[in-house]
This record gives structure tokens, sequence and C-alpha cells, in this order.
């Protein structure tokens, strides 16, 4: 049943400098703020799906973030007259406010800064395979104030906004082809020539090496018990390291197979007999013997008069 008088809504809670606040005001404020955020969660959904095929996931996000916390904060400084609240006071205290926190959490600051850029400037994006700062793993979130990578044993790991923008930051999957390189040895005695041409028809028997940058294959070094063959492919990212580990198994096999094998280390002793001494015989001096009959002068005697 509804009552028919409805002045309570009148009703006066606490006076203000704007005036009073009556209860009425105090439920348009509590509804207005609650429609918003039905509204923009709304909105957001739908701009998502609208977004999803024209938008890459790291691009549209951030945006969409922006725009849901940047409208609901207008809204909410908008209705705080319902409650007797001046917005422009308010503002004037939170900028003192934000001055002095800032000063306290410079660091906070610095990564709020440094997430807008890597938003911006998207050198990672969500779902590349990067290293920063010596951990390597998947981006699977960029946020405001820190980047979370999952490593590649599972371990999720959370950086600092900061630390990543001003670091080395390798992509692995930055750009769309990779080249890796092998370092095969034979044998001496092996034909050097006939392992590079099994090496090169191995290759063009590989769908994901490409031709062009042209790999290579050559002689590159002589070591001390082999012959060094230097391979060089390059292969599209999402095919980089399954070709590189079934490669160089097709390669080991084939080249045992046609008599070419690795050799192990070898070392070469060259052991020689020790020469025989020569015996010197050295003739010790023999003492002087004193004459007990030989005359000896004194002192006396050798002081010349």
């Amino acid at each position: 049943m509804i009552p028919q008088d409805i002045g309570f809504l009148d009703h006066g809670l606490y006076s203000t400098s704007l005036g009073p606040v009556t209860c009425g005001n105090l439920i348009k404020f509590v509804l207005i703020l609650s429609l918003s955020i039905i509204l923009l969660r709304v909105l957001t959904i739908y701009l998502r799906r609208v977004l999803k095929d024209r938008v890459s996931k790291d691009v549209g996000e951030p945006i969409l973030k922006l725009l849901y916390y940047g409208t609901l904060v207008v809204v909410f400084i908008s209705i705080l007259p319902l409650i007797g609240i001046d917005p422009s006071g308010l503002m004037l205290a939170g900028g003192v406010a934000g001055i002095v926190i800032g000063f306290a959490s410079q660091n906070i600051v610095g990564n709020l800064v440094s997430g807008c850029f890597l938003m911006f400037e998207r050198p990672i994006k969500i779902g590349d395979q990067v290293e920063v700062n010596g951990i390597a793993g998947y981006v699977t979130d960029i946020r405001i104030i820190s980047t979370l990578i999952r490593t590649y044993d599972g371990l999720l790991v959370r950086i600092p906004n900061q630390q990543v923008f001003t670091t080395n930051i390798t992509n692995i999957v930055g750009h769309p082809v990779r080249r890796f390189e092998y370092t095969i040895r034979i044998r001496y005695s092996d034909d050097a020539s006939a392992a590079i041409w099994l090496i090169k028809d191995l290759i063009d028997q590989e769908p994901f090496a490409l031709r062009n940058p042209t790999p290579s294959v050559f002689v590159n070094d002589l070591g001390e018990s082999s012959v060094n063959i230097t391979v060089r492919i390059w292969a599209p990212v999402s095919e980089w390291f399954g070709l590189k580990t079934r490669l160089l198994w097709n390669i080991k096999k084939t080249l045992e197979e046609n008599g070419i094998e690795i050799p192990y280390p070898q070392r070469v002793l060259h052991i020689k007999s020790e020469p025989e001494k020569i015996q010197h015989v050295i003739e010790e001096p023999k003492e002087q013997q004193f004459i007990e009959n030989e005359p000896v002068l004194n002192f006396e005697e050798r002081v010349l008069n």
C-alpha cells in the first residue's frame, strides 16, 4: 500500500552551506549514482562486443576502463550538491591532498604515469612473449599501476609499470619472423661439402623455413677436433621453436645415416723420455795446510821501520 503522504521526502536531515539536505535529496543521490553504474556497465559490455573484431584487446580494454571510470567520476562530482557538498571546495581540497599524497607516494605516481605511457606507446601487448628485467613469459594484463607476466613455468609475476617502462624490454614476438642458428660439428675425415648439401636439402623440405631471408649453411671454423658448420635459418615467430627443435634432430639422423658423425673431443699427447743426466765430478778445493815448521812473521816484524 503506497502512502498518500510523501512529505517525509522533504524532511531535513542536516544543513550545509548550500542549504538543508532532505531525505529526497539523499535518495536522488543514491538512485542517480546506482543507475549511472548500471548504465555504464551495460554500455561497457556493449562496446566490448562491438569493438571485439575491430580493435585488439590490449587497445580496447584500456579505452573502456578510461571511459567507465572517467564518466563515473564526472557523474559523482556533478551530483555532490544533492548531499550538500560543494564540488569546487572538494576539488580544491582534493588538489591540495593530491599534491601531498604525490610527494608521499612518488613511486605510485611514477607507476601510474608509466602505465599510461605503456597503454599509448604499446611496446608490449597482452599475449606477447617478453623478457623484462630477467623475467620471461606471456603478458596477461597491463594495468594502471603494474603489468602481469605469466612465466613459462606457470608463475604469475607482477612488475611495477615504472620498472617495465624504464628498463630494456625484449619482445620475443614483436617481429613476425625470427632467426635461429646451429653449430654442427663433423669429423675431419668426413666430407664437409656432402654434409652441407644434406643440411640444405633438409631445409628445403621444411615448409616454414623462409626462403627470404635466404638460409645459409657454411663452414665457419676449424676446431681442435672437428670441422664446425654454421646453419642459420629464418622462420615465422609462431613456428620458430617447433622448427628449431625438429630440424636439429632431423639433421643429426640424416648425417648419421650417411656416415657423417659428430666427433668426440680428442687430444694428441706426445710423451718423451727424460734425458739422462750427465754427472759431473766436481773436485772440491783442498784446504791449505800450514806447515808447523814454517816461520811465521809476528806483528813487530811486519811493521816497517
